[in-house]
């Protein structure tokens, strides 16, 4: 008896994993179409000049002429390779965090990572494409973590999508439909819209024309009764590198209410490898 009824159980958990892991491929599956429709191919024809910021505030060229260097191709897309810690809240400890990340100019993007140890590790993927932000992370890729879709998702997506533009700096040309104004001689912003959503980067740079610091208003839920709201998002750019003639952030720390005494990092990576096209 107690035989048949090990069985029973051993047969209903099978199954229950079986289930799990077609469920599982199926949403790789989702994610690698979304990938490859996010794939863009490099603007040969156009190629990085001082003109093409020549009509921006000094500042602004500044920046330009800091993470671009003359004569590079102009990206539409870029894949990122990244290592870092990830936390839940501010009550959490941090986690071990790897990931790939594929961006395309104000059109969409993928993350896909895995976060924390192999014991109690979550993979999945966040992304943005056509108006959709969803995120979905599973324990071992099998059991469902968190699996959120809903216009609250897709706008704070875009948020993110146009923020994350820092590692994509031809997509923040003028040419590429952005506005900018200088605020002093190291605060520039840069108004754009995506999907007919604008947002408002404020960049904070040096002498140089190097990053050290941006914020932008996110739509979140990271207020003490829950509700969502715009919140000022942002972080500290700690290293930057240069790939291909893009110069960007390389090491960077982000988390919700930035400059404020409630700042809530929660995100800290190192960019290993960035293949602009």
């Amino acid at each position: 008896m107690i035989v048949k009824i090990l069985l029973s159980i051993g047969v209903l958990l099978a199954s229950a994993f079986l289930t799990l892991g077609i469920v599982q491929v199926r949403n790789d599956q989702e994610v690698s179409r979304i990938w490859q429709a996010l794939s863009t191919s490099p603007d040969l024809k156009n190629n990085f000049t001082k003109e093409m910021v020549a009509e921006l505030p000094a500042p602004v060229q500044r920046y330009f002429l800091h993470s671009i260097a003359l004569g590079t191709p102009l990206a539409s897309g870029v894949n990122l390779k990244m290592s870092g810690n990830f936390r839940l809240s501010q009550d959490k400890p941090w986690l071990p965090m790897v990931g790939e990340e594929i961006i395309s100019d104000k059109k969409g993007f993928v993350w896909k990572a895995a976060i924390g140890s192999p014991l109690s590790q979550m993979r999945g993927s966040d992304y943005y494409i056509n108006g959709l932000g969803r995120m979905r992370f599973s324990l071992w890729g099998l059991v469902p973590f968190v699996n959120v879709q809903n216009p609250d998702t897709n706008r704070s997506a875009i948020g993110r999508l146009a923020g994350e533009m820092v590692w994509l700096p031809s997509g923040l040309l003028p040419q590429r439909s952005v506005s900018w104004k200088a605020i002093d001689e190291n605060t520039i912003q840069a108004s754009l819209k995506i999907d007919g959503e604008p947002v408002t980067l404020t960049l904070f740079i040096d002498s140089n024309g190097k990053l050290l610091k941006l914020s932008f208003p996110r739509w979140g839920e990271q207020k003490e009764d829950g509700t969502y709201t715009y919140i000022p998002f942002g972080g500290e750019i700690q290293q930057e590198q240069t790939f291909a003639g893009y110069t960007i952030p390389s090491q960077v720390s982000l988390g919700w209410w930035f400059a404020r005494y409630h700042y809530s990092e929660f995100f800290r990576a190192t960019i290993e490898q960035a293949k602009f096209n």
